[in-house]
């Protein structure tokens, strides 16, 4: 399962980001459902989650259906990466899972503050292999772990999910059908 993207979590010292993010971005509150990006259009901005959290979901392309692939909580950054630093259109819809705030820069100034220093571009390298790690944990729960252990996993890191989210939502993000989640949950209170 993907790791919180903070210090604390993943060795990363993201305080100067999040500093930056603070001294150079606006404060943005965002509603319940609320669309922070756009799957299709351009990918324009890059935040840190103040208060609350963000969805990121995916329309299929053979079935045609919203698949969640994605979580940013508080005290975590929330973007589409890499898309906002290439210029590419946001490959996932980022939504407001509930009243939510967060400090907002553009794609532009995060990249101005990258190229400032030999420092600030050490810091992107870092924060992208952060990524690229937290999208192969991913990939290899997808093979390795259960859809129980998934479900396990996704509880501990947000307890309160289940309270944010319909099940059918949740079963998406790990790619189990919503009568197959009622199947794991029934039996997890059995344990």
């Amino acid at each position: 399962m993907e790791q919180r993207f903070n210090k604390s979590d993943c060795g990363i010292d993201l305080q100067t980001l999040h500093e930056f993010c603070q001294r150079e971005g606006k404060m943005i509150d965002y509603r319940k459902g609320e669309q922070f990006e756009r799957e299709g259009d351009p990918a324009r901005w890059f935040a840190y989650v103040e208060h609350g959290c963000f969805k990121y979901v995916t329309r299929g392309l053979s079935d045609g259906r919203d698949h969640l692939t994605w979580f940013s909580f508080e005290g975590e950054f929330v973007a589409d990466c890499p898309s906002f630093l290439s210029g590419q259109p946001s490959q996932a819809t980022i939504e407001a899972m509930m009243p939510s705030r967060v400090w907002r820069v553009s794609s532009e100034e995060l990249i101005q503050f990258f190229h400032r220093n030999i420092k600030n571009m050490e810091l992107r390298a870092l924060a992208s292999e952060h990524i690229l790690s937290q999208y192969k944990a991913r990939y290899l729960d997808f093979h390795c772990a259960t859809p129980s252990e998934r479900y396990d996993q996704l509880l501990r890191r947000c307890p309160g999910i289940v309270q944010h989210l319909p099940l059918n939502a949740i079963a998406s993000f790990l790619n189990v059908t919503p009568q197959m989640l009622s199947r794991i949950r029934k039996a997890a209170l059995f344990t």
